[in-house]
């Protein structure tokens, strides 16, 4: 039997919700929360006032507001790792790779720009067990794109890695530039200008024999 947590509506009746679904409601306002607020602005008090929750649900589900934030970081990085991992897949053909990758970024910040703020505009960026999640999710990225590379050119696997970080940081930094026109600029011509900009660097590199 799932878990339920009741919390009382103004009919006086008790609204129940399963424990997953309760959790992502909480998710939910503690992003909005966040992102409103700095990690340091927020207080368990606005995300149970902004989730509709009394504290004591809030704690049942999460001890503190650090658990809270370092549980959608997790959410967000998985979610953005799991879309650049399968547009990296999605062909074998490099040029169309590239693109794929830089729609994807650009895909994730446009459906959700608050999970994109959270995620790499956190005033705690810089703590270890929020930094260490980042720099993970970093040598993922620029692996899996160095992956590609290095097994279509004559580079070594360090040079072929040195890419990947500097493609994955071009996708990062325009993106979060692309967001802040808050739309003077269309996704798609967006993504193609970075893909364009990417492809003819990357492609240029000797071919492996």
């Amino acid at each position: 039997m799932p878990y339920v947590s009741a919390e009382p509506t103004a009919a006086g009746k008790a609204l129940r919700l399963p424990r997953d679904e309760r959790r992502r409601q909480l998710l939910a306002a503690a992003q909005e929360v966040f992102v409103g607020n700095g990690y340091h602005g927020a207080a368990m008090d606005d995300i149970a006032v902004a989730a509709k929750v009394s504290k004591p649900v809030l704690y049942q589900h999460f001890p503190g507001k650090r658990d809270l934030y370092l549980a959608l970081l997790d959410s967000h990085l998985a979610e953005l790792t799991q879309l650049l991992v399968d547009a990296l897949r999605s062909t074998d053909d490099n040029k169309l790779r590239v693109h794929a990758t830089m729609r994807a970024y650009f895909q994730f910040i446009a459906q959700d720009s608050q999970a994109h703020r959270l995620v790499f505009e956190s005033d705690i960026s810089n703590e270890p067990d929020v930094s260490s999640r980042l720099e993970a999710f970093n040598a993922h990225f620029a692996s899996a794109i160095a992956g590609v590379i290095a097994g279509d050119t004559q580079l070594s696997m360090v040079e072929a890695t040195l890419l990947g970080r500097g493609l994955a940081g071009m996708a990062q930094i325009s993106a979060r530039y692309w967001l802040e026109t808050d739309g003077s600029l269309d996704i798609d011509a967006a993504a193609e200008l970075i893909y364009r900009l990417a492809w003819r660097g990357i492609s240029r590199f000797p071919k492996e024999i």
